[in-house]
């Protein structure tokens, strides 16, 4: 039983950390484009998770976006949670 529900957490982690690198990509993209940091954290969140912390930086030439995540078991919130993170660049448009 302890062999499953493991596994069971490891599969809810890897998705996050699927969902995490999409939206990675496309808050880059957006953040590149010259989109406003809120708006790019808030679509970052509505793919992830509402309590993802998203770090957006932004130059000259790249746009950087981070985004971290706690997972949690569904089954058990007195174990630990897993932190799951993504980063993504884009170039920076003019």
């Amino acid at each position: 039983m302890i062999v499953l529900a493991a596994g069971l957490w490891a599969i809810q982690s890897v998705a996050v950390q699927l969902e995490c690198v999409d939206a990675a990509r496309s808050a880059a993209r957006a953040a590149a484009r010259g989109e406003p940091v809120d708006e790019v954290r808030a679509v970052a969140r509505q793919a992830t998770s509402a309590n993802a912390q998203v770090d957006i930086t932004r130059d000259s030439e790249t746009t950087k976006v981070q985004i971290a995540v706690q997972v949690r078991p569904a089954w058990g919130s007195a174990f630990p949670p897993v932190r799951v993170s993504a980063s993504a660049v884009a170039d920076t448009e003019p």
